[in-house]
C-alpha cells in the first residue's frame, strides 16, 4: 500500500516550476481515475463514427441500385401506389446519388414504418436490417451512459470533464523547456526500448490530437451538462437558457414570431382540414425553386402535429463541403410559409444545429469521419500508454 501511494506522488524536481509539478500530479491522478471510462468513450466513438457507412453496407442490396437510363418515378405515383396497399406516405428521403435508393416513411395500421424504394422500377426493397441498427443502439447507449441510465450519464460526464483537464495538463507537460528540445516532443523514437517508445507515443500522439480530442470532448459535454451548453451558447453570442425562459414568461418580442407561427399553424389545421393537399411532386419543385441546388432532400408530409410540408436540403455548396441544413416549409395547399437558411442563422444557433455532426465527425462526410476515427483511436491509446508509464514506475519501486 505504501508503494502504491509513493507511485502516486513524487517530490518536486530541481528547477521544475510549481505549475508543471501540479500538472504532473493532476495528470497522473485524474488519468488513473478516468482511464477506463475514457477508453470506453473513445472506443465506442471509433465504432460509431462509421455508423451510416456500415448500415448502408449491411443493407447494400437495398441501398445501392442501378439507375440505368430510366427516369425516377414521380413521388406522386409512389404515394398513390402506397395508398392502394392502405399505406399512407409520411416522409420521403431523396439522395443526391442516383445510384442510391429512396427511403420512404409510411403509416400502416397506425404504425410508423420505413423502407427502401427503387425509384426506377417501383420495387419496395424492404425495411432496414435490424441487426446493425441494434448494434449501434447498444454502442450509443454505452457511449452515452455505460448502459446504466442517468447514473452512468453522470459518470461519463465527470470522466469526460476529467479528460478535458488531462488534455490541458498533458499539453502543459509536453511544452519543452527550450526550443532545441522541440523535435524530441514531435517524434517517436521507434528504435529505442519499449518504455521509451511507449512514452513517446503517449507524449507525441497526445500533442498531435490535443485540439481535436478537446473539441470532441467539449461537444460531448455540451450534450451532458446544461452549464456547458449555456457557456458555449453565450460565448457564441446567444442568450443563456435562464434568460430565454424569463423572456418566454414575460412574452418578450423574441417570442412574438414564434407565437404567431404557432397561431398560424392552428388556423391552418382548422381552415385547411378538408382542402385537397398539394402533390408531393409539386412541393419538391417548389422547394427546388427556393433552394436551387442539388442535395440530399428530406420531405416530411403534413401530420397531426405539424400541418405543413417541411423540406430540408443538406447544403454542401461551400469550400470545405460541410453539411449545412437549409429548411423551407409550405402549407397543405403548397403556399410558401417559411425559409431558414443555415447561413442566415446567428453563430450560436448554427452551432446548436451542428452540435451532433460536429461531435460525431459527420459534418464533412467520409473525410471527416475517417479523421475522427483516427483521432478517437489515438484517444483510445492514451489511457493505455499512460497506464503503462505509471505501471513501469510502480514496478521499479517494488
Amino acid at each position: 500500500m505504501r508503494l502504491l501511494f509513493k507511485s502516486l506522488y513524487r517530490k518536486r524536481r530541481k528547477n521544475e516550476s510549481v505549475t508543471k509539478y501540479l500538472m504532473w500530479i493532476t495528470h497522473l491522478w485524474l488519468g488513473l481515475v478516468s482511464s477506463v471510462i475514457v477508453f470506453i468513450m473513445c472506443l465506442t466513438g471509433c465504432l460509431y463514427a462509421f455508423k451510416n457507412q456500415i448500415i448502408d453496407f449491411s443493407n447494400r442490396d437495398k441501398v445501392y441500385i442501378s439507375p440505368g437510363s430510366v427516369k425516377a418515378i414521380n413521388p406522386d405515383l409512389i404515394q398513390a401506389e402506397l395508398l392502394k396497399h392502405n399505406k399512407e406516405l409520411t416522409s420521403l428521403m431523396i439522395p443526391d446519388n442516383k445510384g442510391k435508393s429512396y427511403v420512404i416513411g409510411y403509416r400502416e395500421n397506425n404504425l410508423d414504418k420505413s423502407t427502401y424504394y427503387n425509384q426506377y422500377t417501383g420495387e419496395i426493397l424492404g425495411q432496414p436490417d435490424v441487426g446493425s441498427g441494434r448494434f449501434f443502439e447498444t454502442v450509443l447507449d454505452l457511449h452515452r451512459n455505460l448502459m446504466m441510465g442517468n447514473a452512468g450519464r453522470q459518470i461519463v460526464g465527470a470522466s469526460v470533464l476529467m479528460f478535458c483537464i488531462l488534455l490541458i495538463s498533458g499539453f502543459i507537460l509536453w511544452l519543452p523547456k527550450k526550443l532545441k528540445f522541440l523535435k524530441q516532443g514531435l517524434t517517436v523514437m521507434f528504435k529505442a526500448k519499449f518504455q521509451r517508445v511507449n512514452y513517446d507515443l503517449h507524449n507525441t500522439l497526445g500533442f498531435y490530437t490535443f485540439l481535436m480530442l478537446f473539441f470532441i470532448a467539449v461537444t460531448g459535454l455540451y450534450v451532458t451538462y446544461p452549464w456547458v451548453k449555456n457557456a458555449l451558447i453565450i460565448s457564441l453570442g446567444g442568450s443563456s437558457i435562464d434568460n430565454i425562459s424569463k423572456e418566454k414568461d414575460n412574452g418578450d418580442d423574441a417570442f412574438v414570431g414564434l407565437l404567431e407561427d404557432m397561431l398560424q399553424k392552428q388556423d391552418e389545421k382548422k381552415n385547411l382540414k378538408d382542402v385537397t393537399s398539394a402533390s408531393v411532386d409539386q412541393i419538391v419543385k417548389l422547394a427546388d425553386h427556393h433552394l436551387a441546388y442539388t442535395a440530399v432532400t428530406s420531405i416530411e408530409l403534413p401530420n397531426k402535429e405539424n400541418p405543413r410540408y417541411v423540406v430540408i436540403k443538406t447544403n454542401r455548396q461551400n469550400c470545405l463541403g460541410m453539411m449545412f441544413p437549409d429548411e423551407v416549409t409550405f402549407d397543405k395547399t403548397g403556399v410558401f410559409k417559411t425559409k431558414e437558411l443555415f447561413s442566415d442563422k446567428p453563430l450560436n444557433k448554427q452551432f446548436t444545429a451542428l452540435a451532433k455532426p460536429l461531435h460525431t465527425g459527420e459534418i464533412m462526410g467520409l473525410p471527416s469521419i475517417i479523421l475522427y476515427f483516427v483521432v478517437s483511436l489515438i484517444g483510445c491509446s492514451l489511457p493505455v500508454t499512460g497506464f503503462v508509464i505509471w505501471w513501469h514506475r510502480f514496478r521499479k519501486m517494488k
